[in-house]
């Protein structure tokens, strides 16, 4: 069920792009602007509308619900030049291919080829999208507010608290939810319950803790621990995470490259979006033969285009803006101590 290729063309940021996908871990680096988390939200609501027949939500309505547009309106995502353009978008699986085309000019000339193929063939994907911000601690009444317009957040935020509030009747196997929690409770030194629509954690005996009252990095821990004890990331689902070291104590980077490459291993596939260091570099010193990792650089290119390379080594990256701004402050330091 892993997603393998999108191409895009005129879309938001992008005028053209052409990017093969790992069928395990890809990770997105580049600068800001270059559309990492757009690729994540476009992938996202490709899986999402894969449940159309149970959500009735197609592809370019939830396109719409994740991006935000002035006035919901599609249109408004072809990307900015002189005249009308057509967007592009093809997201292909192994299986089949769903394409959506769309016009600048034009506000319902909105074409959809491919989605009764791909709800019959990824119709039991789950997909889950965790979000920069940590939501969950504002999560009590916030989907009927949301959805009643008093307040406005995408819906990755929505989608990522009612992932989080599954049933935990769902879920891995014992010996492998003893697994992952032995590696998160490291850092959380608990677990997660959901009472009256709030998440509390319940650090071992002690009584549980409001979600507010825990720090935001433990807290976006706590919820990965959540959706592996809920059963939302399991065998054939895809989990894409924005900026996963936002907020974490550097010394955690590691977990986090160690859960998500024993994720991997159990058949998830994952896209993560980062500007740091750390996270893709200990995901390339951690992986091991049987781990599927691909790193993606995007980069504007001398004509202000953005472009992307990929590598199945984070080193081999060419255009590595992470690792030149490593080099750039290293050298700093060395004209430092010799002045």
């Amino acid at each position: 069920m892993a997603l393998n290729r999108l191409y895009l063309e005129n879309f938001t940021v992008f005028k053209k792009l052409d990017l093969d996908f790992s069928k395990g871990i890809n990770v997105l680096i580049g600068d800001n602007g270059t559309g990492k988390t757009h690729i994540m939200k476009l992938l996202y609501s490709a899986c999402q509308a894969a449940r159309a027949q149970e959500t009735s939500i197609s592809f370019p309505q939830k396109i719409v619900g994740v991006f935000k547009p002035d006035n919901m309106a599609l249109h408004r995502l072809v990307k900015r030049r002189a005249g009308n353009a057509n967007a592009v978008i093809n997201v292909s699986s192994a299986e089949c291919v769903l394409s959506l085309s769309f016009y600048s000019k034009y506000k319902k000339n909105i074409n959809v080829t491919g989605e009764r193929s791909w709800e019959k063939q990824l119709k039991n994907l789950i997909s889950t999208f965790i979000p920069a911000k940590e939501i969950l601690s504002h999560s009590r009444n916030l989907i009927q507010a949301i959805e009643k317009g008093n307040v406005d957040f995408d819906d990755t935020y929505k989608d990522i608290i009612s992932a989080a509030s599954v049933d935990v009747s769902r879920g891995p196997g014992r010996e492998k939810e003893k697994r992952y929690l032995k590696i998160l409770q490291s850092i959380t030194s608990g677990t997660v319950t959901v009472a009256n629509e709030k998440f509390y954690l319940k650090p071992g005996n002690q009584s549980k803790l409001e979600f507010p009252l825990v720090a935001e990095g433990v807290r976006k821990i706590a919820l990965l621990w959540q959706l592996i004890k809920n059963g939302t990331l399991e065998r054939g689902t895809v989990l894409f995470w924005d900026e996963p070291e936002a907020n974490i104590n550097p010394s955690n980077i590691s977990t986090i490259a160690k859960i998500l490459l024993a994720l991997q291993s159990d058949g998830v596939q994952i896209f993560v979006a980062t500007h740091d260091y750390f996270l893709p570099k200990y995901i390339e010193v951690y992986k091991n033969k049987s781990n599927d990792v691909m790193f993606h650089s995007l980069y504007f290119d001398e004509s202000k285009n953005v472009q992307c390379e990929s590598q199945p080594e984070f080193d081999l990256l060419q255009n590595n803006k992470i690792i030149a701004e490593s080099i750039r402050l290293y050298k700093e330091e060395v004209k430092k101590v010799l002045e």
